[in-house]
């Protein structure tokens, strides 16, 4: 649903309750106004990305893919502040089958704005194994970095720790890699 669509349906409950309360309804009139908060809420949250982030907190990446899939054109669906979101969550979604479109996923999400500094490292962390995973070792290392200075809370201190093993493993010479060479 369009999010100007939203606003309007809000209005129209609001203007509906005002009425039921003006022709002596005030039950279904405060019923009506108070159920308008509904689509307002909607409105800065959208549901398809509350829907998707519930499906990924309970593991079931199908179902998140299913629900982001419902979104068509994010750029008049949604407000921009949730945009970002909705990029991060397609970005999780989109690591297990292509490692490229997830890096641009996260990028384009980061770029727009993720509200908590522990999203804003999960996107980073993503970034840096991306990184690492086309053998950019340094750039890697340098997002590592800021992941960890953005994770105040040790969320992904693990995810942190086993990238730089990974990291360690990973010989470049010439600062080349080729996952195919073998190392001595």
């Amino acid at each position: 649903m369009n999010a100007i669509f939203k606003l309007v349906i809000a209005g129209l409950m609001i203007a509906g309750g005002v009425t039921l309360i003006v022709f002596d309804n005030i039950g279904w009139g405060i019923f009506t106004i108070l159920m308008s908060a509904f689509p307002i809420l909607l409105y800065f949250l959208n549901e398809f990305v509350l829907l998707a982030l519930w499906r990924l907190r309970k593991q079931d990446m199908q179902g998140a893919v299913k629900w982001l899939s419902k979104i068509k054109n994010p750029e008049s669906q949604i407000i921009k502040k949730q945009r970002g979101y909705y990029y991060y969550l397609c970005g999780i979604t989109e690591g297990q089958n292509s490692i490229t479109k997830s890096e641009q996923l996260m990028k384009k999400a980061l770029s727009l704005g993720l509200r908590f500094d522990h999203d804003k490292a999960i996107a980073t962390m993503n970034l840096a194994a991306a990184a690492l995973a086309k053998g950019r070792k340094q750039e890697a290392e340098r997002l590592l970095a800021e992941a960890k200075k953005l994770d105040k809370a040790g969320m992904i201190e693990e995810q942190i720790k086993m990238l730089k093993q990974q990291m360690k493993k990973v010989n470049i010479p010439g600062g080349y890699y080729n996952p195919n060479m073998r190392r001595k």
